[in-house]
């Protein structure tokens, strides 16, 4: 019985263990130096001016939105494949969440949907950076900038990614701010975790008390003094901060990032050889110029034409030890948000057609040669059209 292969899987070696063991035997495991070190490596290599880690993507995206102030009632638009956080997030402010259909060749949202679809009411967009690759964000942000619209990407996905001008996702120059996850399964982890990036002083400030209760203990913005245990609330804030625990370890895997993004796009590469000539098989697209991380490899699968649906092809995969997994459901499909919203099947045809055929493979750095042809091969020999 071949050993199991997952969608994806974190990479963790001695070095990661080690870093975290010596935080584990150091005074502070909580709240400590390791967290701005954490910090000033990601606002190195994005090049942005601030960065501030959070408890998690989610986390991320709520304090974000948050910190833009913008007036309850109003719009925002993301994409529909993606995870729920990318909308949820402007609930939690609440803001009324709508969606621009996607690009049908890079999955990620269409600038022309987004005019298409933005009104007066529409104050934010949330760009998804789908599997790693970089949304049109010279596109967008020109929309953005034509109608007075906030701008936050969602680069969950896409640490180490790079736009069409070779500069770093992250660096903000063409939103406000930029958020990331850690999760395990994304390109480098810190167990659960999170990171805003973002150019603007000021919501640098706004962040960094909202992940922390809104408190501060700096006498500069002290109404206040009576003595060092003295401290202030002034924003309603959360517990979204993040531990020198994980911080620990997002350091030590920062440092393999270039690494496992080229041992991501070479597995990509090896499938993309393979799949290219199959009738039954779509690759996923990489627009010329920006260099994705490759957080998934989505391939779409014309499961009518192999004669078997996506249900019979993820369980034979599974019995055979190969994991799948789709994204995404599209958002608006959410029980919760045809609820609320009223959104019906064919609002987003793009997306409604992708999502009826993607399939998301394995990748993940530490995947050999031999599991990638493995995958290769079986699923060749289940979608073998007649």
């Amino acid at each position: 019985m071949k050993r199991f292969i997952p969608y994806g899987k974190q990479w963790i070696d001695k070095d990661d263990v080690q870093a975290v063991l010596k935080i584990l035997k150091s005074d502070l495991i909580t709240q400590g130096p390791a967290i701005a070190k954490f910090e000033d490596i990601i606002r190195k290599r994005t090049g942005a001016k601030y960065c501030v880690s959070v408890a998690n993507g989610t986390a991320a995206l709520h304090l974000a939105v948050q910190t833009l102030g913008i007036p309850k009632g109003k719009k925002g638009l993301t994409s529909p494949i993606t995870f729920t956080a990318s909308a949820n997030c402007f609930l939690y402010n609440g803001l009324e969440a709508d969606f621009a259909d996607i690009d049908s060749k890079t999955y990620n949202i269409d600038p022309s949907e987004i005019q298409r679809k933005i009104d007066l009411s529409t104050s934010l967009l949330i760009p998804v950076h789908f599997a790693g690759q970089p949304a049109d964000m010279k596109a967008i942000s020109k929309i953005a900038r034509k109608r007075d619209c906030r701008v936050i990407e969602d680069a969950a996905h896409a640490i180490g990614s790079r736009y069409e001008n070779g500069h770093p996702v992250g660096n903000c120059e063409y939103s406000d701010m930029t958020i990331f996850s850690f999760h395990p399964v994304k390109t480098i982890t810190t167990g659960e975790g999170g990171a805003i990036t973002t150019n603007n002083e000021k919501l640098y400030r706004q962040l960094i008390g909202l992940r922390t209760h809104g408190i501060t203990k700096d006498p500069d913005v002290l109404t206040q003094n009576p003595g060092p245990w003295y401290y202030e609330m002034h924003d309603l804030g959360f517990n979204y901060r993040l531990t020198d625990i994980q911080a620990a370890l997002g350091i030590s895997q920062m440092r393999k990032l270039d690494k496992y993004i080229c041992r991501r796009r070479e597995i990509v590469s090896r499938y993309n050889e393979a799949f290219k000539n199959d009738v039954w098989a779509i690759i996923p697209y990489e627009h010329p110029g920006v260099l994705s991380a490759f957080h998934l490899y989505v391939i779409q699968i014309d499961f009518n034409l192999i004669g078997k649906t996506r249900k019979e092809v993820m369980e034979e995969l599974r019995k055979k030890s190969i994991g799948t997994q789709v994204h995404y459901i599209p958002v608006y499909s959410q029980p919760y948000y045809k609820k609320h919203f009223k959104f019906r099947s064919g609002d987003f045809p793009v997306a409604e057609a992708f999502y009826e055929r993607a399939l998301s493979l394995p990748l993940y750095p530490r995947m050999t040669d031999s599991d990638v042809d493995y995958v290769i091969h079986t699923l060749k020999r289940i979608a073998k059209v007649a």
